[in-house]
């Protein structure tokens, strides 16, 4: 089995196939994202998920694989993370990694599980392939990468006024203007705008020359955006 590509997964076209769910511990409750809903194909607010219905819509072959790691999050709430198939309401054989992280309280308590699906591309996947758990460097690295994009992009739509569609697009310009991959300037942009908005003025020309520049002051960005 090959590791999931998290260039892929983060990437333009899958960015807008991605949803959020949570599961709430206390009362064995879930809840989906209009964008998960409509993977499983369904229209926004017209059903609640459940434990049972998230089951029926695994494709037959991955079914007992998930459920047995799924009966670890129902029960303890434990973070769920595999790579997988549904089936909607249509027929449809749909891809998806769904990555999860344990909620806890202040006190160290579980009190559920919150995450997110994302859709893949047919070839992003192996023909023919099955449920697969998601190896913990490879989680690891999806959650932190899908963070600091995001982290990047709300810096830029803060700084420039502009959506978080746009703010997407100028990150992915920059990614493959100075050939540094996505993840790598994303977190290096949060992790240099962080410290300069503690400056006490000329803001926007720090971040502009962040921005231009955040590529010459990366470690390691060996490799074009679109390489694994």
């Amino acid at each position: 089995m090959n590791s999931p590509d998290v260039e892929q997964v983060l990437g333009v076209d899958a960015c807008h196939r991605v949803g959020s769910f949570r599961f709430v511990l206390s009362d064995r409750h879930w809840e989906w994202s209009d964008e998960v809903a409509a993977m499983h194909g369904y229209d926004p607010g017209t059903m609640q998920p459940t434990t049972e219905l998230l089951l029926s819509h695994k494709h037959p072959e991955d079914r007992d694989e998930v459920a047995a790691a799924l009966s670890e999050t129902v029960e303890k709430g434990e973070p769920f993370c595999s790579r997988h198939r549904i089936v909607d309401t249509a027929g449809r054989v749909r891809q998806v990694l769904v990555v999860a992280d344990q909620d806890l309280d202040e006190d160290g308590n579980p009190l559920g599980t919150s995450g997110f699906y994302i859709e893949l591309d047919d070839d992003t996947e192996e023909s023919g392939s099955g449920a697969h758990p998601v190896e913990q460097a490879d989680l690891a690295d999806i959650v932190r990468s899908r963070a600091a994009i995001e982290q990047a992009k709300g810096a830029l739509m803060l700084v420039y006024g502009i959506s978080a569609d746009r703010a997407f697009d100028v990150l992915t310009w920059r990614s493959q203007e100075s050939n540094v991959k996505l993840r790598f300037l994303a977190r290096q942009l949060v992790a240099e705008f962080t410290e300069a908005v503690n400056a006490p003025t000329g803001l926007r020309s720090v971040f502009d020359h962040l921005l231009l520049t955040v590529h010459e002051r990366i470690d390691d960005p060996a490799g074009s955006p679109q390489q694994a």
